[in-house]
């Protein structure tokens, strides 16, 4: 055992790994056992007849096994060893090695020696191997694996490795293979090695880590008693045991406590001196050496304890993480008190924080705790306190900080039945190593009755077989697995999970007949009513029995029964079904000695669907006996945004009648539909509110009638829209600029356009509401949107979205740059027109084109003016100014009254009477012609009255 042993043994296989006329280069193996100590190596050699040797490295100390032996006589033959040594001492000398006579020869390289594979890590493995005998001039070395067993053989490395040690990556978790090697130089390519020995891939055996949490448990004034916690790794081997120092407070020296191990995590240290105060450590041992020790522990005093209360548990184990919740495990006080032990209190708190919070208001007998509501990805520490008749004893050791998380890929317990019908659970973890142990407890004590119970492990699963399961096997089941980072889980055996779990395992023991599918029923074409189940397989012999309501039912007109054994179909067909057939429907299967049976409950509203169901089946055989619909009506949107209602029909003939209808009015369309087709079709060609309503179709001729109906409204007309939104939005074009007197217009043609559409406006990614300031609308085929007045604000990125369902469609406009700058001035020339034309002079008033008067007559022409500011009026006769007398008068009153009046007209009166109204806007003048006939003419035959149109005058 580590520890036992002192000077180290000689190494073993000294041979020449290389060599050249004046050198030799040897290698060996180091010694078995090594010892605890650091090695170092010497090496003599001696010419063959001269009976002495000579220390080659006296001055250099040699610490790995090879080592190159120079200044060798050319022709001579020479032998060789080589020792070992430690602190302790020096190892008799190697086996000598054959009789070596240096010399620079090239041949084919004689096969690699032994080869041992070693672990690595979980998906690699080391593979080293002793040099050939003749290694002239290597260029080095191949490997090639095997899974045991496949008798396939794979290359690990395409190109020659100089070096006796190469590591296999790629290799399978848990698969096992071996390894052989050859050797290749200038000549050829060496035999293959010898196969090395089947290895697992598993991670590499390593020391223990360090135990932790060394806690006094009790002490009597001359002896105390120390539990502390295993290591969290083993190293990959079962812990052996452990050593435990110890020193008085202030020494330097530690002293051994024990010389042989301590197979358990509890240890009474004896002759200690009364009130002097102890610290300890703890370092665990396995197969391959002993692990790193525990840092010490607190200073302990040797007093004896008296106090009535309990002292500390200890052992606490952390289990189960989840993301709100773990169960806390611990061992009892060693040291009780004046009166046993009622319970235990168990607190916790968030790291960093300082308030403790106890987890149950009363004690626990229990010696486990599961603590929930905790908050995920904090970190917690724990403490559990022993309570007796005396009261609250002292607090356990604080637990390492525990993060509150479910490991990735976090496992658990599950159950099940095997073939045989035996009852189990199973757990399965892929961080198990060879020295993981599968631990099962019930009620979180390891189980160890096997009288109710069997553990089969293998590999990384393990499974607990209950042997005579029964009411006592109710209860919380757990399992933890060593050399993990603390996987574990737990798993409650209600009675609910028991009684699925025996009637499994009932199902296995006791036959039944399998079944493809339970008792079921479907509707036939002409409401008959179809109960049907299907067997795995039916044997010839095979019997069974329709119960309807407890009453066996025989083959008849009303009850057509039938058996498919081949296809293990059992069926019955009811040709009416009605109210009177509500109840319970069973088939009892017999097949030797497997039995099985199903049942369907028809009752209450059940029974209503399957009755109804019938029903309309039977209604939907009789309407297809006529023309009828075969698609009742539905709606389409085209391309081009119309919408259609259509249906289809069947079984039409010439004589069969179709007409639409909507709100119960008939609708008159320009083309009959083709019923032969057997389709029909109505064009809504631009959707509005006004199409809505209840729209129907009917068919008809002298075998029935048949109508279908859809009420375009509510959700199907905001369906409709949103189709429509969804081909439209597809044809938006880019965003164009339109400039107005108002301001500048952003406008979007599409196919087709609805208010009622759901669309977005923005601007620098901010949505508009339609206001003053921005003005949302559209027309038929075009969207926009206002900016009313203008300013630098408005720059910007404007983007339009049309929204149809789960797609959307954008247009963007950079409305800023030279694109503002040319649109703000377009909308003040725009502006200023309109501001001009809204000002300028003009004529107002009705003016007639023609005026047709007797002479001798008095003649009033009367127009409105307007202007602002107050416009110039200026007559005109024959485009010339004339001059006002007697008997031309002309007005203007309050600015907007014009008028022109011609007292006792003659014939020299006729002609163009013209009125030019103008301000600095602008004008229009305005031509009236007058006619003048004699007295006692005829009067001339004239048009109806027109007004006379102004002609514009551009302002000055």
């Amino acid at each position: 055992l580590p520890g036992d042993i002192q000077i180290p043994g000689p190494p073993t296989n000294v041979h020449a790994s290389e060599m050249s006329k004046t050198y030799v280069v040897l290698s060996w193996d180091p010694p078995v056992p090594r010892g605890r100590e650091p090695l170092t190596y010497f090496i003599e050699k001696s010419m063959v007849g001269s009976g002495s040797w000579q220390r080659v490295n006296a001055q250099v100390a040699v610490k790995s096994p090879r080592y190159a032996v120079f200044d060798l006589a050319e022709g001579k033959s020479y032998v060789f060893r080589v020792l070992s040594a430690n602190k302790h001492g020096i190892s008799d000398p190697s086996e000598i090695t054959e009789p070596i006579q240096p010399q620079d020869t090239i041949v084919v390289p004689s096969a690699p020696g032994r080869v041992v594979a070693t672990r690595n890590t979980k998906t690699s493995v080391v593979v080293q191997w002793d040099k050939p005998k003749h290694e002239e001039d290597l260029y080095g070395y191949y490997i090639d694996y095997s899974v045991v067993g496949s008798n396939r053989w794979e290359p690990s490395n395409h190109k020659p490795i100089k070096y006796n040690r190469f590591v296999v990556h790629g290799l399978e978790t848990g698969e096992q293979y071996v390894f052989r090697v050859k050797a290749v130089n200038a000549v050829g390519f060496s035999e293959n090695s010898q196969e090395s020995e089947a290895i697992t891939v598993q991670a590499a055996l390593t020391c223990p880590s360090y135990p932790h949490g060394i806690t006094l448990l009790n002490c009597d004034g001359h002896s105390m008693t120390l539990g502390w916690k295993a290591p969290k790794y083993s190293g990959g081997s079962p812990i052996l045991g452990y050593y435990m120092d110890k020193r008085e407070a202030n020494h330097q020296n530690w002293h051994e406590v024990n010389s042989s191990l301590i197979t358990r995590t509890i240890y009474t240290v004896e002759d200690l001196t009364e009130d002097a105060f102890y610290e300890f450590k703890v370092a665990a041992a396995n197969l391959v050496g002993i692990g790193q020790p525990s840092d010490p522990s607190e200073h302990f005093k040797c007093k004896a304890w008296t106090m009535p209360e309990p002292g500390p548990a200890y052992d606490l184990t952390v289990c189960e993480v989840r993301n709100t919740s773990l169960v806390l495990l611990w061992k009892a006080p060693i040291y009780e008190g004046k009166s046993p032990i009622t319970g235990y209190l168990v607190d916790y708190k968030e790291v960093d924080t300082e308030d403790w919070i106890t987890a149950n208001e009363k004690p626990t007998s229990k010696r486990y705790f599961k603590v929930t509501d905790l908050h995920e990805g904090h970190t917690y520490v724990f403490k559990v306190r022993a309570v007796n008749d005396a009261g609250v004893g002292k607090s356990s050791e604080i637990s390492e900080p525990v993060l509150v998380e479910a490991r990735p890929g976090t496992k658990e317990i599950f159950s099940g039945v095997d073939d045989e019908g035996n009852i189990y659970l199973a757990f399965e973890c892929k961080e198990a190593t060879d020295a993981s142990h599968f631990a099962w407890g019930k009620s979180y004590e390891e189980i160890d009755d096997s009288d109710k119970f069997k553990i089969e492990t293998e590999g990384n699963h393990s499974k607990l077989y209950f042997k005579n399961p029964d009411k006592s096997d109710l209860g919380t089941y757990s399992i933890s697995v060593s050399d993990t980072d603390g996987v574990s889980s737990s798993f409650l055996m209600d009675d609910e999970e028991f009684e699925r779990l025996m009637a499994l395992s009932n199902e296995i023991k006791n036959p039944t007949i399998p079944l493809k599918s339970e008792l079921a029923y479907e509707v036939l074409e002409k409401g008959e009513v179809r109960f049907w189940i299907q067997a795995e397989s039916l044997s010839p012999d095979s019997t069974f029995r329709f119960v309807i309501n407890d009453k066996e039912v025989e083959n008849s007109d009303r009850h057509k029964i039938n058996c498919d054994r081949s296809n293990g179909i059992i069926e019955m067909v009811m040709d009416r079904f009605t109210i009177d057939n509500e109840g319970t429907y069973t088939v009892q299967i017999q097949d030797g000695k497997a039995k099985n049976q199903s049942s369907l409950v028809l009752i209450g509203d059940a029974f209503k669907a399957v009755l109804a169901e019938s029903e309309l089946q039977r209604k939907e055989f009789l309407r297809k006996q006529g023309p009828h619909f075969s698609e009742f009506l539905y709606w389409e949107v085209t391309e081009e945004c119309e919408v259609l209602l259509s249906c289809k029909v069947l079984n039409t003939k010439k004589e069969t009648v179709f007409k639409w209808y909507k709100d119960g009015s008939g609708i008159d369309v320009d083309e009959v539909p083709d019923l032969q087709k057997g389709e029909c079709h109505l064009s809504i060609p631009r959707l509005s509110r006004k199409d809505e309503g209840v729209y129907k179709a009917t068919l008809s001729d002298d075998r029935g009638h048949d109508v279908s109906t859809l009420e375009l409204s509510g959700k199907v007309y905001d369906d409709i829209i949103l189709a429509l939104s969804r081909v439209s939005g597809k044809s938006a074009s880019p965003l164009k600029i339109l400039c107005t007197e108002e301001g500048i217009r952003l406008q979007c043609f599409l196919k087709y356009y609805n208010e009622e559409m759901k669309v977005n406006w923005s601007h620098r990614d901010s949505k508009i509401s339609s206001g003053e300031k921005m003005k949302i609308g559209g027309g038929e085929d075009v969207a926009w949107l206002q900016i009313v007045e203008p300013t630098e604000k408005d720059k910007g990125n404007y983007t339009f979205e049309i929204f149809g369902g789960k797609e959307s469609y954008k247009r963007t406009l950079d409305l800023s740059g030279q694109a503002f700058d040319d649109a703000y001035a377009e909308f003040q020339r725009l502006k200023a027109a309109a501001f001009a034309e809204k000002n300028r002079g003009k004529v107002i008033g009705g003016l007639p084109d023609v005026v047709t008067i007797m002479d001798g007559k008095t003649l009033n022409l009367t127009c409105t003016v307007f202007g602002n500011p107050d416009p110039e009026v200026v007559w005109f006769k024959n485009d010339k100014v004339f001059e006002l007398n007697e008997h031309y008068a002309f007005s203007l009153e309050q600015g907007k009254y014009a008028s022109l009046t011609i007292k006792g007209v003659t014939s020299e009166d006729s002609g163009k009477y013209s009125i030019h109204v103008k301000n600095k806007y602008g004008g229009e003048t305005v031509d009236v012609t007058v006619s003048v006939y004699r007295h006692g003419e005829k009067m001339p035959e004239i048009k109806p009255g027109q007004l006379a149109k102004p002609r514009p005058i551009p302002p000055a």
